[in-house]
């Protein structure tokens, strides 16, 4: 059962290879779940309708350039 409170994440491009991945995290607290993997600004302070370029990291380490979009 999904309740409109949850996070949820889900591709929104198919799985396999390619040059571009979507990843899409909707729910209450998504901005702050994005914010602790993603290095850049911090997305806390952001405003809606913002796109923002870093990296996302995984026990200190750096696994790719990512553009995070903000939508409030």
């Amino acid at each position: 059962v999904i309740h409109h409170s949850d996070t949820i994440v889900a591709l929104a491009t198919p799985q396999g290879v390619s040059a571009l991945a979507v990843i899409r995290l909707s729910g209450k607290d998504a901005i702050e779940i994005t914010n602790k993997v993603f290095k850049g600004k911090d997305l806390t302070k952001q405003a809606t309708h913002t796109a923002h370029l870093g990296t996302l990291h995984d026990n200190g380490k750096s696994i790719d350039e990512v553009l995070v979009t903000i939508f409030k």
